[in-house]
């Protein structure tokens, strides 16, 4: 199974690990991508800070990422794990995963990235703010940008595994799965139900939404269930107590839709 979850806005600081190496991190074929990507902020980051600061949609209390990304080729760091943080990240409880969940975690999570396209939890980033919705002046939007290169490489990382796309709709302009791994790959919709005058009414939450999508992420890789297609992985969080429903793609090239009805926010 691989697992496609969207990064946090917010991330941890204080990396203590050596400085990037580019080469070293996971899918080695989007290393010439993210090294232009990085080499913009960076530039962009170090000669201006009020156009840095506009082109990243950053406020005047976000001024000091601008000199984080700046900083960037000497800062310290961590595994992408423990960079991003947030509601799914929490509700996901990476740390607190027994050792055969987490084996199975790196092996499938992958997190995208409007800097780095796509890293594996264990791959070592230094903080940074970049998301996939900015528009650097010299490669235009990220979502755009990444669409090249990321196509043959996220095809080969999803093999003939099930795919779990949890991406927001910024993240999900950077790859979408075609041919016949479209065909096994189920996006979630987090639906909050509630009887008003003996009627049903769904609706879309937000931040329910992530944490909702955390544990279920946290549950399948706690009891190591690796569905092999939609239908199966819909089966499997019955199981394990959700109520969810599945919805066919309505021609080919669409992904399968699974939403998860939650009662209570």
């Amino acid at each position: 199974m691989l697992v496609l979850l969207p990064p946090s806005e917010g991330k941890a600081t204080g990396g203590t690990g050596p400085t990037l190496e580019p080469a070293g991190l996971s899918l080695p074929k989007l290393a010439q991508a993210r090294a232009t990507v990085f080499r913009e902020l960076v530039e962009l980051c170090s000669a201006d800070e009020e156009k840095a600061r506009t082109v990243l949609g950053l406020s005047e209390g976000l001024r000091g990422e601008v000199a984080k990304n700046a900083a960037l080729p000497t800062a310290g760091t961590r595994p992408a794990g423990e960079i991003y943080t947030g509601v799914l990240y929490d509700a996901l409880g990476l740390a607190t995963l027994d050792a055969a969940a987490r084996q199975r975690a790196e092996r499938s999570l992958l997190v995208f990235s409007g800097l780095w396209g796509a890293v594996r939890i264990n791959d070592a980033i230094p903080s940074y703010r970049c998301s996939m919705g900015v528009k650097l002046p010299a490669l235009g939007a990220l979502g755009t940008y990444w669409r090249a290169p990321m196509g043959k490489v996220l095809q080969e990382a999803a093999g003939d595994s099930l795919v779990l796309d949890l991406r927001s709709a910024a993240y999900a302009t950077a790859w979408k799965p075609k041919g016949e791994v479209s065909a096994r790959t189920a996006g979630v919709r987090v639906l909050h139900s509630k009887i008003v005058d003996g009627v049903e009414k769904r609706s879309v939450v937000s931040h329910f939404n992530k944490a909702t999508k955390g544990r279920i992420v946290r549950d399948l890789l706690t009891a190591g269930i690796e569905p092999k297609a939609p239908a199966e992985l819909a089966e499997a969080l019955r199981d394990l107590g959700y109520a969810v429903e599945l919805t066919a793609p309505t021609r080919v090239g669409r992904v399968w839709l699974l939403d998860v009805i939650v009662t209570e926010l």
